[in-house]
This record gives structure tokens, sequence and C-alpha cells, in this order.
């Protein structure tokens, strides 16, 4: 699970086991996503394009990559588990 929202966002509240790399530092930060798996990445949620770009992002430069089809929003509607950082 790839989290591409701020920082401050991922910090307040994310899906537990996600990677916080926000969407203007994934170019300079691809090398730290295991190039062997397939990339789920989200964001505020079902109308927000930053997992889209990342998703854009990532298949060209040959990373299999998808969007989850929700975000953050309804994770937290649904009462999924949501870790926070500190």
């Amino acid at each position: 699970m790839l989290d591409v929202r701020p920082t401050p966002e991922f910090a307040a509240g994310h899906i537990p086991g996600a990677v916080s790399i926000p969407l203007d530092e994934l170019p300079d930060r691809l090398a730290e996503l295991p190039a062997d798996i397939e990339v789920v990445a989200y964001c505020r949620g079902a109308y927000c394009v930053l997992a889209h770009d990342a998703v854009r992002q990532l298949t060209a430069h040959g990373r299999r990559a998808v969007r989850l089809a929700e975000g953050m929003l309804e994770w937290r509607l649904a009462d999924q588990p949501v870790a926070t950082a500190g």
C-alpha cells in the first residue's frame, strides 16, 4: 500500500502498513519501492486524483501499479483500522 497524500495527512491517519511517499516526491523515491511487487496507491478519497497520478508515474517507470478504488475517507467511513504516526 502506498499513501501518496502529503506527510501531515499520512501522520494524522493512514491504512496500517502503508508506506508514505507524497506524490511530489515519488519520482525521486522510486527505489524505495520493491520492483517485483504490484503497488496499490491510495489518497484522500474516490475523487482524489493523487493516486491516479501515482499509478501513471509508476507504470511509466515500468512498475506494476493499481489505484485503490476508494481512499482514506471511505476507509474511515467503513470503520476500518487506522494507524497514526507518532
